[in-house]
């Protein structure tokens, strides 16, 4: 049985490079892969963007509101025979997994289709994306895949300080900041770090960083 995954972690815990990963190595056996991401990512626009600097177009962007599950049948070509046919009129094989970068910003009833489309259509879907916000907020697509996916991983990265990193801190001119709208894409004026809870605190609160 197909299953939803979600492969979750800290910023710079190599999710997209996981993801481009795994769909090479589907690709390497000539297997069918699509990928996605929601469009309110625009960092890298149409693409999945690794920090290793490895990229890859989307075979589709999730736009707010959209019906995923039908996005998805309509790009694979699995329910209108006239798609299955390539600019080549050579058939097209079936999807043998679809991959969903920054899943965190799909809206819940956009991970409901995920699910469908894993059960309903047999499709794996493998996505990546951090579990919370930058004031240890769930996102409201992470916390509905933590609710609903067959699968739960975590993708470890390290704090500054070595410990293992939980958090996601938001800075605005290298400085860190605790207030603001959830989604702030990095970019020149904004940047993130990974932080354990200990450096969090110690950020957000004014603690002293003793050892333990």
């Amino acid at each position: 049985m197909a299953k939803l995954y979600f492969r979750y972690g800290a910023m710079n815990s190599g999710k997209s490079t996981a993801l481009l990963q795994a769909a090479f190595n589907y690709e390497e056996r000539d297997q069918r892969v699509l990928i996605a991401k929601p469009a309110l990512d625009t960092k890298g626009d149409d693409e999945v963007v690794s920090r290793l600097g490895v990229r890859r177009r989307v075979d589709f962007l999730i736009r707010a509101g959209e019906d995923v599950e039908r996005r998805f049948l309509d790009t694979a070509g699995l329910e209108d025979p006239s798609a299955l046919l390539t600019h080549l009129d050579m058939p097209l094989a079936p999807v043998a997994c679809l991959f969903v970068d920054e899943a965190q910003f799909l809206e819940p009833r956009q991970v409901d289709d995920l699910l469908r489309i894993a059960v309903r259509h047999e499709v794996p879907v493998m996505t990546y994306g951090i579990r919370t916000d930058f004031r240890t907020r769930a996102f409201p697509g992470s916390a509905r895949l933590l609710e609903i996916a067959h699968t739960l991983e975590e993708l470890k990265t390290i704090c500054r300080c070595g410990r293992k990193a939980l958090f996601n801190g938001r800075k605005v001119e290298g400085r860190f900041v605790f207030d603001g709208d959830q989604v702030a894409i990095d970019g020149a004026e904004v940047t993130y770090e990974s932080l354990c809870a200990h450096c969090y605190a110690a950020e957000s609160a004014g603690l002293p960083r003793d050892a333990d």
